[in-house]
C-alpha cells in the first residue's frame, strides 16, 4: 500500500515538473514572440512604403517601436533574458529601425535627389547597423542611465513622425525636401556619435515623485489624443534635440571652466 502511494506521489510530482517546464518554455518564448511582432511590423512598413502608402507605413513603424519597447521589459520581468534574445532583438531592430525608415524616407522624399538621396538612405542603414553592433559590445561596460549615440528606434520615429507632421500641417514637401535630406544625414551621424542620450532607466525623479511623473504622463497622453501626429513628432524631436543641447551645454561649461582656471595664472604673472 505504501509503495503504491509513493508511486502515485512520484507520478504527481513528475506531472507537476513537466507542467512547470512547459510553463517556463512558454514564458521563454513570450519576449521572442514580441520581438517577432516588432520584426513583422517593420517588414510590413517596408511593403507599405514600396506601395506608396506612407502614412500606414509610419503607423506600422510606431507599432514596431511599441513591441520593441515591450520585449526587453517582458524578458526582465519574467527573468527570461538570454543571449539569443539580445541577438534576435538586434536583427529585428536593424530591419524595423534601419531598413524600414530608410526605405520610407527615400520613397517619400529623397527620390528626386537621385544618387545623393539613395546614398543618404544607404548611409542611414549602415549607421543603424553600426549603432546596434556597438550597443551589443558596450552593453556591459557603459552606464545604464545613458545611451552612447542616438538609439535606432527614436531615430526611426523621427523620420516616421516627420511624415505625419507634414501631412497634418499641410506643409509643402517640395519646399522642404532638402531639409529632409539633411535630417537623414544628421540622424545617421547621431546614431554612431558619442552624443549621450538619457535611457530613463535610472530616473531618480520617478522614484522620489511618482505622482508628478504619473500626472505628466497623463497630460502627455491627453495631448497625444488631441493632436497625435503633431505631439508624437514634438516628443520625438525633443528627445533627439536633448542630446545635442546637452552636448553643447557641456562644451560651454567646459570652456568656461578652462577660462576661469586660466585667469589666476595670468594674474600671478
Amino acid at each position: 500500500m505504501k509503495e503504491k502511494r509513493v508511486k502515485v506521489r512520484k507520478k504527481k510530482e513528475g506531472m507537476r515538473r513537466i507542467k512547470r517546464d512547459d510553463l517556463k518554455k512558454g514564458i521563454y518564448i513570450l519576449p521572442n514572440l514580441i520581438t517577432t511582432m516588432s520584426l513583422f511590423a517593420g517588414f510590413f512598413s517596408i511593403i507599405l512604403s514600396i506601395n506608396g502608402k506612407f502614412v500606414q507605413a509610419v503607423w506600422a513603424l510606431i507599432f514596431a517601436a511599441v513591441f520593441d519597447g515591450l520585449d526587453g521589459k517582458v524578458a526582465r520581468f519574467t527573468k527570461t533574458e538570454s543571449e539569443f534574445g539580445v541577438q534576435y532583438d538586434s536583427l529585428s531592430d536593424l530591419v524595423s529601425f534601419g531598413v524600414a525608415p530608410a526605405i520610407l524616407v527615400y520613397q517619400w522624399a529623397l527620390t528626386p535627389f537621385a544618387r545623393l538621396g539613395w546614398l543618404g538612405a544607404a548611409l542611414y542603414v549602415i549607421c543603424a547597423a553600426l549603432r546596434l553592433a556597438r550597443f551589443n559590445i558596450q552593453i556591459t561596460t557603459i552606464e545604464k542611465s545613458v545611451f552612447n549615440g542616438l538609439p535606432s528606434p527614436p531615430s526611426a520615429l523621427m523620420l516616421a513622425t516627420t511624415v505625419l507632421f507634414f501631412r497634418d500641417t499641410g506643409l509643402s514637401l517640395e519646399e522642404y525636401r532638402v531639409y529632409i535630406l539633411v535630417l537623414v544625414y544628421l540622424l545617421a551621424f547621431l546614431m554612431v556619435s558619442n552624443v549621450k542620450y538619457s535611457s530613463f532607466k535610472e530616473l531618480e525623479v520617478a522614484r522620489r515623485r511618482p505622482i508628478n511623473i504619473l500626472l505628466l504622463l497623463i497630460l502627455i497622453l491627453i495631448l497625444i489624443a488631441i493632436k497625435p501626429e503633431i505631439m508624437l513628432f514634438a516628443i520625438v524631436a525633443f528627445f533627439v534635440m536633448s542630446g545635442i543641447v546637452n552636448l553643447l551645454f557641456r562644451l560651454l561649461t567646459r570652456k568656461r571652466g578652462e577660462q576661469v582656471s586660466e585667469v589666476p595664472a595670468e594674474e600671478e604673472r
